[in-house]
Parts: structure tokens; sequence; C-alpha cells
């Protein structure tokens, strides 16, 4: 657990948030009346709250991708997750974090990058944009990006666990992917467990971990119970879709990724990879997504 006076706290009238330096991750998101919209990070069940996932998403290949010629060694979902951002802008609903690359990044990601993490609060949403930067002056930066915020599960508005959906703002009828025991991407594609638009959501979904979302024609979603509070989560920028959690767990990831792990089969150069993005040398790649308290909100109760 973080000292809770390094966290940075943003308000609006309807949210709180909280964001931990480390990894620059939204570490809380609570209504007005102080209600939990976010998991807890209990470490027994899943230590993670909103992790951020750079300069990868999901798992290489024995942990290892080839640029070049090299091969160099990077962690599940990248390394930006455990590394501590700078704060260098706050007001009382908005907060700028940011990550530069130095000699350790270099080691395994031989870029010079920035990252920023822009958390704005108004009214009943909450906005993150991160930017992607390209300091190399040469040569584009080849990268991918991924939110994993994980929200309760159930909702505290009083209904039940199993009386909760995603309901997507288009049908879905496309595909999912799946992936292995490793953590790569299945060739085959699986029949979507979306009826139209409606994903109902229970524990064994993800029996063989997450629900990806390659075909992904919605750019918004609503999440929760019939009645009641619902949240909706906006993804403009990203291609796909993930949706994960534990059996059982009090949380369900929603998480808009430019990229994903790697296929079974890929052994190309890491600027090939599926799902890889490749930033010009100067410029900025930007991915945004918002999650906002939908329906009665005024009258939740405590």
């Amino acid at each position: 657990m973080p000292d809770p006076e390094s966290l940075t706290s943003l308000k609006s009238e309807f949210l709180q948030a909280e964001i931990d330096p480390l990894g620059a991750q939204l570490f809380a998101l609570r209504d007005r009346h102080g209600n939990d919209l976010q998991w807890c990070g209990d470490p027994s069940v899943w230590k993670g709250r909103a992790p951020i996932l750079f300069p990868i998403v999901g798992t290489l290949a024995a942990n290892q991708y080839r640029l070049n010629g090299d091969t160099y060694r990077l962690p599940r979902h990248g390394f930006a997750r455990d590394r501590l951002f700078t704060l260098v802008e706050q007001t009382p609903a908005r907060a700028l974090f940011r990550l530069r690359w130095d000699k350790d990044t270099f080691e395994a990601y031989p870029f010079r990058f920035e990252l920023d993490l822009a958390f704005d609060l108004e009214g009943p949403a909450l906005s993150i944009v991160a930017s992607v930067k390209n300091l190399e002056t040469e040569n584009a930066l080849p990268a991918s990006f991924g939110f994993h915020p994980a929200l309760s599960w159930p909702l505290p508005y009083g209904q039940s666990r199993d009386g909760h959906a995603i309901n997507f703002e288009m049908d879905e009828p496309a595909p999912i992917r799946r992936v292995d025991a490793e953590g790569l991407l299945l060739p085959a594609a699986f029949p979507t467990p979306v009826t139209g638009r409606k994903l109902a959501l229970r524990d064994e979904l993800f029996r063989n971990d997450a629900i990806i979302f390659d075909r992904i024609a919605s750019r918004s979603l609503r999440y929760g119970a019939q009645t009641g509070p619902q949240l909706e989560v906006r993804f403009p920028d990203t291609p796909y879709l993930g949706i994960w959690t534990k059996p059982g767990a009090g949380f369900i990831c929603i998480e808009p990724w430019h990229g994903h792990c790697d296929p079974e089969e890929f052994s190309g150069d890491f600027r090939t990879k599926p799902g890889i993005f490749l930033v010009p040398p100067g410029a900025t790649k930007h991915c945004r997504m918002s999650i906002a308290l939908c329906g009665p909100s005024a009258d939740a109760p405590d």
C-alpha cells in the first residue's frame, strides 16, 4: 500500500479520484457519497487497481522481442506500471503525470520517449488521456498502450453480482479471441458471448483468462445492473478491448487497448508485431478513455 500522502486527490461535484504516482495508476474512484466504484487492490486476489500498460500490452513469447536482429526482454504489460511518474501539473480536478526514458528503460526498450497521463474530473466523468511522445530524431517509435481499470463487481448500489452486464454501443457479432496457457494469442477465433449488444457477466466466461475483442465495433459501453447507477466507459482511440476478471473476484476489468499479446505464431521484428503503432520522430500518439457515472447518482445510497 502506498503512503496516503503520496496519492494525488481530485474531486468534482459527483466523483472523487486518487492517483498513485507509482505507475500513474488510478488508485481509487468513488462517487460523491464515498461509494467505491473501483476494486480495492486486495493482494491476496489481485494487487492491481488500474495499471498502465506500456510499451507492450500482454505477454511476449518467452518475455522477449526482436528488434534489428537484437533480442530484448520485457515483462508482461511492460515496465510503466512499475515506474515512478513525476507529477508535473495539479489543480483540484486535474493532474498530469510524466514518465521519461532513462538508462534502465533504454536497456529494455531502446527508444527515447515521454509518456504523459492526464487525469481530469468534470462533473460525473473522469477522463484519462495517455500521450506517447517520440523523442527520437530519426527513428519511428514502435509501441503498444493499454488501460486496465478494475471496476467494482458488483457496483455499490445494492444489486446482485449476477445481475450485472455490459451493454455495448453497437451490436458485436464478430468472434472473440483467447490466449493460451502462456498468455499468447491463439490463432483460432471463438463465438462471441455477446447477444446483440449485451454481455451478461458470469465467472465461467473468464475460466480461460480474458475475452479479447479484436474487431470491436463500439466506441463506448455501459456497465452495471439493470436498475440503479451504471458506469459508461468510452474508448475513442483504441481498436481492441479486453474484459477480464479472476473468477469469483470483486472486480471486472474493462480494458481499452492499442495492441495485444504476441500471437502464438509470431516471430518477426517488433515493428511488425500485430497491434504495434509507430510514432514518427518528434510526434505524439494519444489514447483516451473515460469513465462516467450515469443514472440516479445523486440519490445513490451510502
